[in-house]
Order: C-alpha cells, then structure tokens, then sequence
C-alpha cells in the first residue's frame, strides 16, 4: 500500500525516505521517458493560461516538483496489485504460455489454463485420452506477437532471488467480472473467446454473467476471410467484440466483430461506465485538463479524470500540448483500489482491435559506443538518443555496476556512454539499455548471439536421464543429451560431472525462437581442429570434419554436424572391405571422420565416405581397371559358389576368381524357385551361363535368370538411353517397389519407372500385392526423357503381350518344372538316404503306406517305413472321407515332394488310386479336379481317367496377383487342355487351363444351412455341373443309379447329365427305421421325373426361367405319386425361400426326416426333411434313456427315416427345424426331461440348463432320496441328468433329481422325505438335515430348501460348551445330522430341534472328539428350563427374507470369518481356481439352500466352478457383500485323505489307506465287535462266512462308483473309464504330491494333457491350471514360466494369465501378481475385466491411488460404450474394499451424466443398502422413485423401496411407500387421459 500511495499520493506532499528511495532504485522493470526537450515544454507553458512558468522548469521548488513527480510516476512492479486491469501486448507466444508486455517497460506472463474456461476444458479432455483432440489449437495458432489483450493482474509472486514475477489472465470471467449483464449496453466494446461453434455462428465467453453473447456467421465472415485467412474460429480464439444488440435484460447479446466497427468504436457517456467498470483499451474522447513537463491530466466521461505520462503521449505532437485541447485517448489501466487511469494518446492505441507492427529492436545484443543521454530522471532512469534518431532508456539499477559506484552528475544531457541494448518495451516502443560491464562484456547476452558450431563454457546445473543442463549465462540454459556426454555412452555420468562444474562444450543447435540450445561434450568434436560444417554450403567435395552417426541402416550410416546437417555414407563406402552387416561395426553415437564426396544444398544432401586415403579416386580407377580386365557388364560367364548368406551366393567368377554376388532373387524367373534352388546349392557347386549383370570395386553382381539371359543373347538390351523409343518391349527386373510404382532395371543397368497406374490390368490397391523385388517382368517403355536420363514403363499385360498366351504358359511351367529337376538331381547327390529318397518320389507314384495317426484337423499322418524322418501326410480332403484308424493299411498316390519342408504330400481319393488305363489325346480338352495348389502351377487329376497334370497358374512373368475370387481352391473343378500325353521324368502329364467360366465349385457357404457344418461336396456332382441340358420341371426321364448316399442317390442321365434323387422322394410311405436309398441299386434302370434344378455355385433350387438353370443338377423324384401324371410337385424357391418354408411347419406337428450325420461337436443330429428343408434336433431331445445319450450313433443309423416332432419356431437366423424326438418339449409342471449340468454350487445345488436356453436349480434337499454329505461331487459341468420340473412359475425352473420323482415306476425307498414347508412337519419326528451355520444362540440345520430349524447349545450336546469355538470346528457347513422335531411355531413359522443321543437315538456329536465323560442330569433340566422362546428356527420364503427373534440381536448368518476357520471335508473333491466370496447378507442367507446331488446314472465328472447364486435376480446383479477371503487360506483342492494344495512340501507325509466316512459307520463297527467276543465252537464257520462277506463286500465296493481310489492302479482304472475327467486327473496328481513324489504329479498332468479329448477346452484348463499350482509351489520360477507358455499356446490366453494372477496372489506373490498384471494390460488392453481385476487387487493391498489410476488407463483404453460399466464395477470395488465417500462419489457422477441407466442405479442401492445408512438409502430411493422412466421400471424400484421398508421400516414407512406409488399410478393415468 505504501507503493501505491508513493504513486498515487491522497494530498499533501511529504519526504520521501531514503529506505524508500532505494527500493524504488532497486525495481527492475521501470518505465522511458519519451518526451521532448525541456525547452520546448517550457515555451509551450508559456503560451498557456495556467500558473506554470518557465522558471518551475529550471529551478524547481520543492513542492511543486514532489507533487508532479509523484503524480505522473511512471508504473512499476510495486504500482500493481491484484485485481488490476491493464492493457498489454504479446510479445512471446510459447506453448504453455503467453509472455505479455505491459506499459512502461513491464512484463508479464499468461498460463495456457488462463485462456478462457471452455479452452481449459479441452485441455483436461485432452490430457485425459493422451491423444490430440482435433478441435484443440495451441496457443501458437491462437494467438500471434503484437496483439493487443486486456489482462487482470491475478497474482504477484517474488522468486527465490527477490525479483517478482506478474502473473496475468486472459480469462473473460475475470476481465469483465466488473460488468453485470443488466450494465451491457450497445455499442460497449468488450473482448471475449470463442466458447462454441454453433450451427449459425459462434458462442463466446464475455465473462459476464446471466449474459449469453452470440456471433452470426454473417457477423464473422469478414473477420474470418481478412483475419484468418478463410479457417473458422477456434474455441479460445479471442476477439475484440462490439454489442449490436441487447435481449432480454443483458440475458442475450448479439456481437459484431468486423474490422470497421471495432476501430471506430469509442466509449460514451450513454454506455455508462464507472471508474469501477472502465475496462483498459476502451478508447475515450478526453479534454487536457492540465500540462506538465512529467505528463497530462486529462478529462474524459465528463466525470473521470486521467494520467497520461509523458511515455504515452503522441510523439508527433510532444511539446504542443494545451490546457481544454481536446484528445483521443486509450485507458491503459484502472487501480481498482485507488481508481486512478492511466491513458496513453498513442495514435497505435486509438485503432482497437489494430496489433502493433514493431516488435524487435534489430540490434537486440548490440554493444554501442558513445551514446548520448537526452534526459535524465532520479528514481526511473535515464534516456538515450541512439544514432538513428531513436529513443532508449535505461533503468535506474541498469546505470551502473552497484549502487555505490553511481555518480548522477555522469548522466547530464549531452553526456555519452557506453551501453548494450538488452531488451524492447512493445507498448512503449523503446530499446532498453544497460549500462553495466558485466552484461557489456558478457560473451551471450541471448540465444541469438550463439552460433553453431562455436566452443562455449558454462555450469553444470542439473544431471537428468535424459542430459545434462549446463548454465550458458543469467538468461541462457542448454542441454547435453545422454549421448553427448562422452565419446562413448555413460552408464553413470553423475559420476564424471558434479553440479557446479565449469564444463567446455561445442554448440550443436541453436534455436532463438524455441530459446532451444543443444551442445556436445564429446572430447573429439570439443577438441577438433578441423573445420565444422554447419550449413550444407560449407560441406565442399573433398572437405574432411568430424561428426557423429545418428542411425545405422542397411544401406550405410547417416552421419550428423551441427545445426541439423547430415549426410549419408552409403555403404560400399563404409569401408575399404565389404561390411555385410553395418550395424555390427558401427554404433548411434559414434564419432566418426568422414569427407565429403558431394553435396547439393538446394536439397540439403550429402554424400560422405569414411574411406580417407590420400587420393580415394586413383586408387578405385586401379581397382576396377582390374576388374573390367576379367569381366564386363552383360558378359556370361561361369560361377563356382564359395559361400551361402541369407540373401544369397558369394560366388567366385571363373576362370580368374573374381569374386562375385548371385542374389537369391536372380536363381531363376520364378519368385518361389529361388529360395529352394538357394536351399539346395553347396559350396563347390559349379553354375554355368551366368549373366553379369554390373561391377563394382567390391564385386561383381550377377544373375541366373533365364529370361535375362536370352534376352541379352538375342541382342534385346539397350545400352543407352538413346537406344531405347516407346513401344519397345523389355525384359527386366523389380528393382524397387515404392507405393507410388515400382521401378525396373535392364541386364545394361538402365532403369525405369512403372506408375501405379499401369502396374496392372486390375486395379492396384497395393504395389506390393502385385510385384516382389527381383521379379523377372516384361516392360513396355511408353516415354523416354534423354536430358534427365529417364523412361516411364507399362507392366500391364494388354501392353506386354509376348504371343499366344497357351504357348508362354506352358513354357513358364516346364522351365519350373526343369528347375525342380535340376533340384532333385542336386538332392541325389546327397547322402542322406531320406532326401536321396525324395528326390526320387515323383507325383503320381503309388504307395502302400501305414496310417500312424489322425491329427485333429482331420489330416492324415503316415509312418516312415524303412526312411527315418520322411513324412507323408494326406489333409483333410485327400483322406477323400475314409475312416482310418492308427496302424491301417492304405494305398496312395504321391500329388507333390515339398523339397524345402521335406514333406510328401499324398492322398487316398479312389479315382487316383485306380487309374485307368485310357490314351489320351494331344489337344484334347478334358475336365478335372485341383488336387494340389504350388504358388506357380496346380496339379489337378483328370475325371475320366485319374492321371496327375500339372498347369501354369500364369500365363505371363507379370501375371502375377489375382483377387480372391480368382483363386483356385483344393476340390474345384476345371477344365483342361492336355500339351503332352506321357508324364516323362516329372511324373505330371503338362495342360494348360480353360476359360475360367468353365471352373466349378467344389462347395460353397454362402447358404445359411452350411454356416455350422463343414460340407463335402460329392465330386461326381461337381464335375458334372458342367455339362448343359435341356430338362424342364415335369420332364420324365430314365438314367442308371451311379452312386447311393445316405440321402441323396446319384443318377447318370442320357448324355452323361448328373440327377440327384432325394431320400424323401424315393418312396410315398416311408416307414420309420428304415433306410429309402438302400431301395435302389448301382447300376439300376430308373426312371424319374424332373421336380427342380439346384445350382451348383449356390446350393439353391433355380425357377426354370433362370439363366442358370441349364446349368443346374436336376432333382429327380421316383416315388410312385410323382411319376403319375399331373401328380408332381416342383421344388421352386424363387418366390417362397428355405427360411419362409420352414416357418410353415407349425410346434407340435409330425414330419419324416432323413438322419445325415450326428456333430459331436454341436451334440445334435442333423436331418433332412426334403432337399431344401433341414432341420436339428439336439441330443438331450433324442432319448429320454441314458444309454441312448451315452452312444447315439448304435441307436441312429445314417440315413435312416425318423419321425420327428417339431419343438418350436425356427431359428430366424438359420435355415433349420428345431426337432425332437421324444414329443413336445415345453417343460411344463410335472414333466420329466433330459437336462445338462451347468454347474455345481457347493452346499447348494445344481444349475442345469435345457435346449433353447432355459435353466433350472435342483436344491442339495432334491438331489437324492437319500440325503449324504458328499453327494454333490458326484455331478460335473456337461453331465447328464434326468429331471422333474417340480415348477415352472419362474424362469428359473425347480427341479427334482429324486428318482422317487423321475422314476416313480421303480417305487425306490424314501430315506429322507421331501420337506417343503412347515407343514410337512411333526413333533417328535425324527429326520435327517444340512447344519447351516454355527450361532451364538445355536445351531441352524437346513430341513428342506426353504425349511431351517434351530437346535439351541443344550440341546446339541451332552458336553454343554458354553462357548462357540468347538461347534465351529467339529459341525462344519454341510454336514449331515439326524434331529427331532421338538416343538412347531406354525404362526411364527419356527422349528425347534434336538440333536442329543437321547432324542435321535445316534453317538453324540461331540463326544467322540472331545473325549468328555457325559454330564449329570440335573444340568440339563436346568438348562431345559432357560431355553424358552428364545432363538427358534423358522420357514423363509423367498418373497419374505425378515427374521424375527426375541432377545436375539445377531441373524442366522455365518460370518465369513466362520468359513476362514472350517475344517476341510474328507470326502469333498474341489479345485478352487481363485478365492470366491461368500454373502453374508440375510436375503440369501435365509433364501439360498445348501445342496447336494446324488450319483447321476452316467458316470461323468468334471471340476466344480465355485460362486454363489442367489435365488432371485435382484441378489445376482449385485457383487457378494463382504471382502474377498484371504487369498492364502483359500483351499484349491480337498480330498479324501485331506491333502490341500497350500501346504509346504516339508510337511507332506507318506500316503495312508484313507477311512471310509459314511454315516453308517458307527452301526457297522457294533457287529464286529460283538462277532469278536462270541466266537463259540462255530469258529471255523463264523470265520468262513466273515470271509465270504468281507470277499463281497471288496466286490460292491470295487462295483460302487463313490469308492474312493487307494493306490495308483486304482486312479489308472479309473482315469481310463473316464480319461476327460479332470477331477480324476487331479486326484491323481494330489495323490502323488501327498506321498512327496512330485515328478510323478508333473507326469500325471502330462499324461492327462495328453489324453483329456480336445474337445474338453475347460477340462484341460483345470488340469493346466493344476499344473500350474504345482510349479508355484514345488517347482522353480523357470520351470513356472515355461508351463505357463505353453498354457497360453493351447488355451484362452486370457483365461491362463487371469489364473496365474490368482494363483500369484494367493500365494502372497504380490510382485510377480502385479507384474503379471501389467503384462496383461499391454496384451488384452481392451478387455473390461482385466482392467476390474487389476484394480480389486490394487484395492486389496491398500493401493487406492494405484487403482484410481488404473480406472483411469482403463477409461482411455476402453471403448466409450465400456465406460459406465466400468466405472460402476470400480465403484462397487470402491465400497467393498475402499473408501466408500469415493465409491458414492463414482456413482454420483456417472448417475448425473446417465441418469436413466437403471442398473447403475440398481447396484447403487444395492451398495447403499449393504455399506451405508438408513437414510442414505431411503434418501437414493426417493430420488429414484421421481425419475422420468418407462413405467416397466418404475415398477421394479417402487417394489424394492416397499421390500426394503418392509425389512427395516415401520408400518407407516410402508404406507408411505405405498402412498407415493399410487399418486406416481395416478399421476401417469391423468396423462394418458390428457
């Protein structure tokens, strides 16, 4: 404030103190003074009416002089404050900030996120994806030097050295936060940004609020075409606006920005400014009030008065001002505190919306001597008059070195100095000097005086990874990257340079403008004497430097110097000796003398060698002198071959040994040929006729192909240039292939460009589609340019026609099938037997071959035979659909030898097998079928007679790309043109192709029908296809029976025409079981009529009228209806198609279909109805007996006549009928069904689903008739069970597995009836249940699936404990108990049982582990008296979840850490693959049941996929209540002899005979006992039928199939009863692992492997998943890794890694856990559960930020639609295991942006109810309850907020509830009315 009143003083003068005298000194932004000399200002007071006189001026009193100088003090640092609006002009624009200079020498600075708010926002999108937004413009393009901006001062901070830094904002909100919408007026003029582009104009941020400013498109059209050149406005542009037009109070303004409205605006009394709401660069009309030599005053807005200092007033017109003159001025600032404005009468001011022109003083840095001072001013400074005329000023701290060497007297006018020139002042127009010798003399001053290439010295500052900042000077900062450290790469370069040193470095690159400054320590570039290039000018040839490499490539080094000059030394120049592979030798960083060898500047190239010998051109000229001696280009010469490389043949030049290079590419014309003749060639192999093609001093380059070898022989290789006209036809080679066109060179070296158009006849998507490097090609020069030595080709094949296309394409065929054989002689003069072998086999050899194995794609693989290693395979389709089987017999023939594979291809097909003997005929065309497919030529089998012939697939050396659809497949049909009659050494007989109209296909997929099944088409029908005939629908016709299929019969007409009869259309009545097609016989006369024509390409059914018809396999009928007159149908599906016809089959009605084939894959049968019609019928459909269902194919034969019930709609999507076998299925009440096991849920159930979707629950209570602990594990996922629908009310259906139920017939015995509600039950009766939980007021056994009793601590044991900890341990969930009914609430639905020996007559429960003798008698009738109503058990329904207990505060929940604590069951069988959360919530307490299961009659088992499902959908949707279990304790497998897989390998013990459990055993050890002591006379007798019985008891026992396996003989009979059990396996495995023999588990799980079927994806998961836990724990981090490698191989990647992570965590690995999790995020970064996986474990650990993080990747990696998924799933993560403020926050947020997303909503309440209050859940349902929804979803939330109150509200609550239901019901019925 003391500043502000030093300037501004409030009246009276008073002294100023020394102390503040200095600190005025001491500011370093003072103003200029630019004002004309005293004398003329004191002549033009003279002649003014004021007191003033010339005297004042000169000999000044003391009063006047401080009250001036005070007054028309100019601004400085201490002037501002915060809050201060002031003009300025930009003066730097970076990219994170504006630099902005202010009046009177200041300087301040703007942030990018001071802008404008709508920009900031675009900036916080922009960091959040990490991707460039495309409508965000950097500062850079918003805003350019010289703009004037209205600025508010918005902070001033001092930095660490005293000097304060302003900071500024742009932001409108802050600049016109003094004006108010009802303020804005017409006229006004205000700047603003640009918030919005709109569709009829722009939307710009005033910053006033309650006001809505909108620009026209019309408004900004000029502004756009003048200003911005033509581009659109930006969001953040800002624009001087002017108001047209004001709306509504302020609410809606219209703006102008065009340039005329702007420059002229003025500020009026009529727009009513106020001191407070006066804005800077308003332009006023002002009258000058008064005159000094320091300034004006001046008065403007009738009421305002102003200061303009003598900086601001016009520099024309300086000297003549006069009081009431009336002038223009422009408000530089206000002071919102003082209200004082400074004006400025600079005529560059009173144009708005004008930029200022001069930004720079060209001598910025300068050093000039003797200048003269103009004036001189105590406390700012001084000004000088530079030599053009020019004012500067220097500030008064810049006048001398210290404050103690300045002499005033030295700065008198006329005196002279020497300065430098440090800086411009843009608003003041002004140079600033300093005079101090320090800055004189510095070496920099700026970025603009360092030069390249120069040596400079500075400081270390700071050692950063990525450099070295070193201090050039106060203003000056460069980096030395890494590299440039040394001369060689520092690993620890804090170890050589300490901050603080003083280092000497060479500039690299300076950039001014950037204030970027790049330097080197490299000693040898520091210390070089040789001349630095460092512009591409200074590199002359010859010129030898130093430099750096930047980059190593094939080619050669690119080399650097200084400012960005480099140059390339290619690589034949990199060295003296060839240097095959660059990057070997050289390395990025290294310094490196080179010397220029040209340089075009105009293309900033350089060519540069690092060969330095004294006279490089000499020595090359002797060198290739030599050379050109021994051989020339285009000269043929013999080669031997001394060495392979990768991309080719050194080779030696005979007779002189010149060395040489035969690129892989030159060995032949053919692509494919090369790479095996380079295969096959050895070291010493002579080649003769080689072409040379160029040479070099290294080495001569030659090449093999035979086209360029005639081509030079017949004279067809131009030399030069002037040799060559268009239309000459050339062969050459693909020399280089670029995405413009490809480039060809000629045997003579010349070269040419073929453009992308006229590659090819086709179009060219790609260039490298079409040609690869070093193909041979013909070319047609279509221009040839002498002067620039260039010709322009055509490889289009209409140009580049050699002749009659037959002719080229046989001979491009027997010059690669001469070359094959040129290889196989190679081959044979090997010694191994194996390729000697091959090299003998040729195609169309027979063999007698042994199958060794059938692969899973079907292909055949034969054994070896006498020649290890040879390998003979038949695929898929040349096994010709032959069953085989390991160790058959079989003949086949050989279709090709693949010489670089080493692999026989061969095939079984009949017709190849039996060829017949028939001569064929030169020039004969025959039709035939692809058997196999090279890349140049196929080999096809003739119809006729089954003779190989190969054919060219090109027929031209550029005919190289075909489409898709031009491509030949295996099986398709051709037709061919026979060249040769004999096959000759290749074995092939040579043809050329037809047309390719004449092609067939040998299937199609285009029908719906054929998407699942992978059809064979039969050969004969393709082939036949081709012929024409000229049947119609209705024609009758005779032919002989060719072929019988299972549903179809093939027929030969007259003239060779194939006919198809359908199984359907062979008799009228076809009785069930039977087969039709068996009717007929080969080589039985038929006759038929004509009932459709199918096309062969579609598989449809064509109407007579269509083009194709004559072309279709006509559909024949025999059935005697259809052969009368008039009595036929036709198959026409051009007006109704297969989908429509099958909707006219109706549910529930009969047909008669035709068995086709049984898909194992699918588990259904596929049928045919008639030719056109298919349908399906699933395999739980077929039978309703499981022996039938265990082997379909003994029950159905293929092609046998089914009668068949339609089961539903067909499928919209597929071209099939739905059908069973066994009647309508509809699952209706009472119903028994075949159904499959989905899953098995421990204590609960099992989930079973039914064709077409739907799902039912079977409960643990009705699983069996007789209740057992261990049931359950006796079902699997994909067993088959047999069901009764006990309800079908809700889509789940309830199930009964009770064979009471689903075998009623077989009237079995009822061990433990069926307990469904309260009333089944009666006191004192005696039954077996489920213990539930363990509770402080007793325990909970579970009687029935939604009956649950209660047996209180003195009625559970005769031990009385008082505490709960021996229950817990010794009556774990799930175990089996028989208790009385003691006492029925039937009003209170409570059941009150007894577990004591007295009262169920069996052992005590506890007594038997805690040894205790029984207590007395009296305790327990005391104890009987306490136990009153207290605690009863009760029946739960579904709907009604609510426990009502006196005297009871705690649920009959189980604490999950109860299930921490149980012990594990002897007899449960499980693999756990990661912890699973229990609910502990009371809903799915009391609804959900345990369950157990019963032997299912087929014997399957699989692995149990542990999780919870509740019983109603609201309790699925949400995520378990409590914290996930603690991984470690979480058990993966259990088994009988209690082995876990979580113990350490240390406290394994030797395997013992487990003890079988069963609830019997106490009864069965009574008898032996007692057999014990009454041994009599009858010993002999009594041991005799002991013996008997013991010997039948071992026979049930190996009989029964709940046995459990005791040694490995017994796990090897079972693995082999069911070897794609993974249960079984891993019982193995533990087995093993118990008895300490870990190697043996390790070949367990590879056996397993090995045989589970491939089909088992999830079987053979579990046993990896096994495996992998046991490497975790047994095995090293080595053999881990390699077992999970190849897990991903063979399963769902995804899958494999999220089990490894669970494994990891579970076994507290968390380093390797989140490793793996990182992992997985780069690999499956678009999958949502990885994301919510990472972050549970994050959140597990305590890392909420890092799961914050993760949330936050996650939402930039996800697809949008992913992201309030997503952001739910971390929410519920958040409320579970985080910071449930966060979670609510989450929702909040997602909520307000999607507020009708009902299951956002839906999990919130969910998360609400479970971890937050009451009132914060009524609170969410109110909010819910008045959304605008679809009434379907009012409904459900209404209905929860009643349940919810039902649960935890009072019955007024409930009312309520309902009130507010009923005025929603009635609120939307008055609209509806409405």
């Amino acid at each position: 404030m003391a500043a502000m009143e030093e300037s501004f003083p409030r009246g009276g003068t008073r002294k100023t103190h020394k102390s503040e005298k200095a600190f005025q000194q001491s500011v370093e932004q003072d103003n200029l003074f630019d004002i004309s000399t005293e004398e003329e200002s004191t002549k033009r007071k003279k002649t003014q009416k004021g007191p003033a006189k010339a005297k004042k001026l000169k000999v000044e009193t003391r009063e006047s002089s401080k009250f001036v100088r005070e007054k028309f003090e100019i601004l400085n640092v201490e002037s501002l404050c915060e809050g201060m609006r002031i003009l300025g002009c930009v003066k730097e624009v970076n990219e994170l900030e504006l630099v902005i200079s202010l009046p009177n020498g200041l300087q301040g600075y703007v942030q990018v996120t001071e802008i404008c708010d709508a920009y900031t926002e675009k900036l916080n999108e922009q960091v959040a994806q990490e991707e460039p937004l495309k409508d965000l413009v950097s500062l850079p393009e918003l805003f350019s030097p010289g703009m004037l901006v209205r600025c508010v001062v918005s902070s001033l901070d001092t930095t660490k050295g005293g000097k304060k830094n302003v900071t500024l904002s742009l932001n409108p909100k802050n600049v016109n936060k003094v004006l108010s919408a009802e303020t804005l007026k017409p006229g006004m003029l205000l700047t603003g940004t640009v918030s919005s582009l709109e569709d009829h104009g722009y939307i710009v941020d005033i910053g006033v609020s309650g006001a809505r400013a909108f620009l026209p498109l019309q408004k900004a059209q000029e502004y756009i075409r003048q200003k911005n050149k033509g581009a659109k406005l930006k969001v953040g542009q800002y624009l001087n606006c002017l108001i047209e037009e004001v709306k509504g109070s302020g609410g809606v303004v219209t703006l102008s920005i065009g340039h005329a409205e702007i420059s002229a605006a003025i500020a009026t009394e009529e727009q009513s400014w106020t001191l407070n709401s006066l804005l800077p660069g308003l332009v006023v009309k002002a009258q000058v009030q008064k005159v000094t030599p320091l300034g004006l005053t001046l008065k403007f807005l009738s009421f305002f008065s102003g200061l303009v200092d003598f900086m601001h007033l016009d520099p024309k017109k300086a000297g003549t001002y006069f009081s009431n003159q009336q002038v223009r001025a422009c408000v530089l600032c206000v002071h919102p505190r003082t209200r004082a404005v400074r004006l400025s009468l600079r005529p560059v001011f009173l144009q708005p919306g004008r930029p200022l022109t001069r930004l720079l003083c060209q001598q910025l840095g300068a050093v000039l001597d003797d200048v003269p001072v103009q004036g001189f001013f105590g406390n700012a400074g001084a000004t000088f008059k530079l030599k053009d005329g020019a004012l500067a000023y220097a500030r008064r701290n810049h006048l001398s070195n210290s404050k103690k060497t300045f002499k005033p007297e030295a700065f008198k006018p006329g005196n002279t100095h020497k300065c430098r020139i440090i800086d411009y002042s843009q608003m003041d127009e002004l140079a600033l000097l300093s005079l101090r010798t320090s800055i004189i003399e510095a070496q920099f001053l700026w970025y603009h005086d360092i030069k390249p290439g120069a040596l400079v010295k500075g400081k270390v500052l700071t050692i950063k990874p990525h450099g070295m900042v070193v201090k050039m000077g106060k203003q000056i900062r460069g980096l030395v990257p890494t590299m440039h450290l040394a001369d060689i790469l520092l690993k620890n370069p804090e170890k050589k340079y300490h901050v603080a040193d003083e280092v000497k470095c060479r500039v690299l690159l300076c950039d001014p403008k950037a204030k970027k400054l790049m330097m080197t320590l490299k000693k040898t570039l520091v210390e070089s004497k040789l001349p630095a290039i460092t512009c591409y000018d200074d590199a002359k040839p010859g010129l030898q430097t130093h430099g750096f490499i930047l980059r190593v490539k094939d080619y050669g080094c690119i080399v650097k110097f200084y400012n960005d000059v480099q140059g390339l030394v290619p690589r034949h120049e990199l060295s003296a000796e060839y240097v095959p592979d660059p990057e070997s030798i050289f390395y990025t960083g290294q310094v490196v003398k080179v010397v220029v060898l040209n340089c075009e500047p105009s293309k900033e190239r350089m060519l540069l060698s690092f060969r330095l010998s004294s006279d490089p051109k000499q020595e090359c000229e002797g060198q290739s002198q030599k050379k050109k001696k021994a051989v020339s280009a285009g000269q043929l010469v013999d080669v031997k071959v001394l060495e392979k490389t990768k991309d080719g043949l050194k080779v030696a030049v005979l007779p002189h040994n010149i060395p040489g290079f035969l690129p892989t590419a030159h060995l032949s014309d053919h692509v494919t040929n090369g790479p095996l003749l380079h295969h096959w060639l050895q070291t010493g192999d002579t080649l003769h006729r080689v072409l040379c093609l160029s040479t070099s001093e290294e080495r001569v380059l030659l090449c093999r192909k035979p086209a360029l070898v005639s081509a030079v022989e017949g004279g067809q290789n131009p030399k030069s240039f002037s040799e060559i006209h268009p239309g000459m036809l050339l062969i050459g080679f693909v020399k280089n292939i670029k995405d413009y066109g490809v480039f060809v060179q000629f045997p003579s070296g010349l070269s040419g460009l073929a453009p992308k158009a006229v590659l090819s006849d086709k179009f060219v998507t790609s260039t490298s589609d079409h040609f690869v490097e070093g193909q041979t090609v013909v070319a047609k020069v279509t221009n040839v340019d002498e002067e620039k030595q260039r010709m322009l080709l055509s490889l289009r094949l209409s140009d580049c026609t050699l002749g009659d296309l037959a002719t080229t394409s046989v001979l491009l065929l027997s010059q690669c099938l001469e070359e094959w054989q040129g290889v196989r002689s190679l081959m044979s003069n090997r010694d191994s037997v194996l390729i000697q072998t091959l090299a003998e086999m040729t195609p169309g050899m027979a063999l007698d071959l042994e199958v060794q194995e059938v692969l899973e794609d079907g292909s055949v693989l034969f054994s070896e035979g006498p020649v290890p290693g040879l390998v003979l395979r038949a695929s898929k389709y040349h096994r010709a659909g032959q069953e085989v089987e390991p160790g058959q017999k079989k003949k086949a023939v050989i279709l090709n030898v693949d010489m670089l594979k080493l692999e026989v291809h061969v095939s079984l097909c009949h017709d190849l097998v039996n060829r017949k003997a028939k001569k064929l005929k030169k020039g004969s065309d025959l039709q035939a079928v692809v058997q196999h497919l090279e890349e140049s030529f196929a080999v096809a089998s003739l119809v006729e007679t089954g003779h190989l012939a190969a054919f060219s697939l090109t027929s031209h050396l550029n005919d190289t790309f075909r489409f898709d659809s031009e491509k030949l497949q295996v099986g398709q049909g051709v037709s061919l043109t026979l060249q040769t009659t004999e096959p000759g050494v290749t074995g092939l007989l040579l043809a050329v192709e037809g047309p390719a109209a004449k092609r067939t296909m040998r299937q199609t997929r285009k029908d719906s029908e054929t998407v699942d099944e992978d059809e064979e088409v039969d050969p004969v029908l393709v082939v036949g296809t081709v012929k024409k005939h000229t049947l119609s629908i209705g024609d009758m016709v005779t032919g002989t029976v060719k072929s019988i299929k299972p549903t179809h019969v093939v027929v030969t007409l007259e003239d060779g025409i194939i006919g198809c009869i359908h199984a359907s259309h062979i008799l009228d009545d076809v009785p069930v079981g039977t087969s039709p097609t068996a009717k007929l016989k080969v080589g039985k006369k038929v006759t038929a009529r004509v009932i459709g024509g199918r096309d062969m390409k579609t598989f449809k059914f064509l109407p007579i009228s269509h083009p194709r018809f004559i072309r279709t396999i006509p559909e024949l009928s025999v059935r005697p209806s259809e052969l009368k007159e008039d009595g036929h149908t036709a198959l026409n599906t051009h007006s109704v198609s297969p989908l429509e016809k099958i909707k006219q089959y109706q549910a529930g009605q009969t047909v008669t279909c035709f068995l086709k084939k049984y898909n194992m894959v699918k588990k259904w049968l596929e049928v045919e109805i008639a030719p056109d019609i298919r349908g399906r019928i699933p395999l739980l459909l077929t039978s309703l007996s499981f022996k039938v269902l265990k082997h379909p194919d003994k029950k159905f034969q293929i092609g046998q006549a089914l009668k068949a019930t339609v089961v539903g709609p067909a499928d919209s999507s597929k071209a099939f009928l739905c059908l069973s076998l066994i009647g309508p299925h509809k699952l209706k009440k009472g119903e028994v069904a075949m159904g499959r096991v989905v899953k098995v849920t421990p204590r609960e159930g099992l989930t079973v689903s039914f064709p077409f979707g739907r799902i039912g629950r079977v409960s643990m209570f009705h699983v069996s008739d007789s209740y057992s602990e261990t049931h359950l594990e006796d079902f699997a996922p994909q067993q088959i069970v047999r069901c009764y629908v006990l309800s079908a009310a809700s889509p789940v259906l309830t199930l009964s597995l009770r064979s009471s139920r689903t075998n009623p017939e077989t009237k079995s015995k009822i061990t433990d009836p069926e307990i469904n509600s309260i009333q089944d039950l009666e006191e004192g009766q005696l039954l077996r249940g489920f213990v539930k939980s363990v509770q402080p007021s007793g325990v909970f056994v579970g009687l029935g699936p939604s009956v649950t009793g209660l047996a209180q601590y003195p009625h559970v044991s005769q031990h009385n404990q008082s505490k709960k900890a021996p229950y817990d341990r010794h009556l774990p969930e799930g175990k089996l108990l028989t208790a009385k009914v003691l006492r029925l609430n039937h009003r209170e639905s409570l059941v009150e049982l007894s577990l004591l020996p007295d009262d169920t007559g069996k052992q005590d429960v506890l007594s038997a582990s805690l040894g205790q003798p029984p207590p007395k008698q009296e305790g327990r009738e005391t104890e009987a008296a306490e136990r009153d109503h207290e605690g009863k058990a009760k029946e739960k329904k579904q709907q009604k979840q609510k426990e009502k207990r006196n005297g009871q505060g705690q649920e009959g929940v189980q604490p999950p850490s109860k299930a921490k604590k149980e012990p594990q069951k002897p007899q449960a069988k499980k693999l756990d693959k990661r912890p699973h959360p229990e609910s502990s919530s009371e809903q799915e307490i009391g609804s959900k049941k345990q369950k157990k299961a019963a032997l299912s009659e087929e014997d399957d088992s699989g692995v149990e996929v542990y999780y919870r499902e509740g019983e109603e959908e609201e309790e699925t949707s949400v995520l378990p209540k409590e914290k996930l279990t603690r991984p470690a304790e979480v058990p993966r497998l259990q088994l009988s002899s209690g082995f876990v897989w979580d113990v350490g390998l240390d406290t394994l013990t030797p395997a013992l005979p487990p003890h079988r459990e069963s609830s019997d055993s106490e009864e069965d050890e009574k008898p032996e006992q007692a057999t014990q002591k009454k041994k009599s006379k009858k010993e002999r007798e009594l041991e005799k039928q002991k013996a008997e019985k013991e010997l039948s008891r071992i026979e049930e026992a190996l009989m029964d199939p709940g046995r459990q396996p005791e040694s490995a003989e017994d796990f090897d009979r079972l693995v082999l009863s069911s070897p794609s059990s993974s249960l079984l396996w891993l019982q193995y495995m533990a087995f093993h692992l118990q008895a300490t023999e870990i190697e043996k588990a390790r070949a367990v799980a590879e056996r397993a492997l090995k045989t589970i079927s491939f089909r088992e994806e999830q079987e053979k998961l579990n046993v990896w998943v096994a495996l992998l836990n046991l490497e975790n724990m047994y095995g090293s981090q080595e053999s881990l890794t390699k077992v999970f490698e190849r897990a991903v191989q063979y399963n769902e990647p995804l899958k494999v890694f999220l089990h490894l992570a669970d494994i990891y965590t579970k076994s507290e690995k968390f380093q390797e856990a989140g490793e793996l999790y990182n992992r997985m995020l780069k690999r499956f970064r678009q999958e949502k559960a990885v994301w919510v996986k990472y972050g549970a474990f994050l959140l597990q650990r305590g890392k909420a930020e890092a799961s914050h993080r993760v949330m936050q990747r996650a939402l930039e990696c996800l697809p949008k639609k992913e992201h309030v998924d997503l952001i739910a799933k971390f929410a519920q993560l958040e409320f579970q295991l985080g910071d449930a403020e966060r979670a609510r926050a989450m929702f909040e947020r997602t909520l307000s942006i999607y507020p009708k997303r009902t299951d956002v909503w839906s999990v919130y309440i969910d998360m609400t109810i479970k971890h937050g209050s009451q009132k914060e859940a009524r609170d969410i349902f109110e909010r819910v309850i008045h959304l605008s929804l679809a009434p379907k979803r009012m409904k459900f939330f209404f209905k929860r907020y009643l349940d919810y109150e039902k649960q935890h509200g009072s019955e007024k609550d409930v009312q309520a509830v309902k009130a507010k239901a009923l005025e929603y019901v009635e609120a939307k019925s008055s609209m509806m009315d409405d």
